[in-house]
């Protein structure tokens, strides 16, 4: 396993460098002037004033010659300065970072909980009422767009209901405690605020059932399949044989055995889950990096659109990595190549 690990990390950076690269070429020949996000509209006009911006950005430069120097301030840890915050990129996604963890890991727990009881149920109680309903239920979370159910959701449980807060992290009027995790959660609990705690919590209910549903389809036919397949095994039916409650028979004999294949699919949607949460983001104003990655789109930010993309990319990477190490310990038969 070591030998796999050192050739994945060796391999790395040089997807990294892929993804830059592409990032970087795709930006360049995206249709629109970056020079709006940086100039006033009225002082377009004015040639010196452009002249001015272009050289301060290097947008003047030749595009070899950009490239080898965002490269190089990249590899000292410089992702480049935002057009619009005039700050540095990796400062502003650091600070929106922890709101999109945060959501995605409240959609990964929600998503991987409902995935997994619909699926053992699904297979329990076989073309029943119950396993035609988990399997609709994972049709739409599957198919339907994230933003067709998150508006209809925002819809039905917001302005028509008014059971759940609308769009936004938290209410405006409360005052926030320290950040020290940057989940916002975590550090109402850890101030003991649980006033903050409450309404946090209940903003993120909405946008995490919504995220997490997409991922809970796919989880859930895979639990059922699996499950099926197991049910039927000789050591199943000797479980059942001997005596065992049906407790017993399903959850320690059958879904353990499945759990294993179930692990790859959980942690490739997890990363899944943190590419695409740009469109859950933007609908429920959560303040995270989807938002500020089509803030940047909009505004034609090109260092915060690469830097998004390097972070995304990397995250992809990593928790690919973990998974297939993971799989490995989690079913020792399996020997990596």
């Amino acid at each position: 396993m070591s030998r796999y690990i050192l050739r994945r990390l060796i391999a790395m950076p040089f997807l990294v460098l892929g993804i830059v690269t592409i990032a970087f070429l795709i930006t360049t020949v995206t249709k629109g002037d970056p020079l709006t996000a940086i100039v006033a509209e009225q002082q377009m006009s004015n040639p010196e004033v452009v002249a001015a911006a272009k050289a301060r950005w290097g947008l003047d430069r030749p595009l070899p010659e950009r490239y080898m120097i965002y490269l190089g301030n990249l590899l000292s840890g410089d992702l480049g300065t935002s057009f619009i915050t005039k700050r540095n990129v990796g400062t502003d996604i650091l600070y929106r970072l922890p709101a999109t963890l945060e959501l995605v890991f409240a959609a990964m727990i929600f998503g991987t909980t409902l995935g997994i009881v619909l699926g053992v149920l699904a297979a329990y109680f076989r073309n029943s009422l119950i396993d035609h309903g988990a399997r609709l239920f994972a049709l739409f979370g599957s198919s339907l767009p994230v933003f067709w159910s998150g508006l209809g959701l925002l819809f039905i449980f917001s302005v028509m209901l008014n059971w759940l807060p609308g769009p936004g992290r938290v209410d405006a009027r409360l005052a926030l405690p320290p950040g020290i995790t940057g989940f916002l959660t975590i550090d109402s609990l850890l101030a003991g605020n649980l006033t903050v705690f409450k309404d946090a919590l209940w903003h993120l209910l909405l946008p995490a059932f919504v995220l997490g549903w997409t991922v809970s389809g796919t989880i859930s036919r895979l639990v059922r399949a699996n499950m099926l397949d197991v049910m039927s095994r000789e050591f199943v039916l000797t479980a059942r044989a001997k005596g065992a409650s049906e407790f017993r028979v399903v959850i320690v004999h059958a879904l353990r055995n499945t759990m294993v294949p179930t692990l790859t699919v959980i942690g490739y949607s997890f990363a899944y889950l943190i590419t695409g949460a740009v469109l859950t983001e933007t609908i429920f104003s959560w303040p995270g990096m989807g938002s500020y990655a089509v803030e940047a789109a909009r505004a034609l930010d090109f260092p915060a659109i690469i830097g998004v993309t390097i972070v995304g990319g990397l995250a992809f990477l990593v928790t690919n990595l973990i998974t297939d190490i993971l799989y490995v310990v989690a079913n020792p038969r399996v020997r990596l190549s």
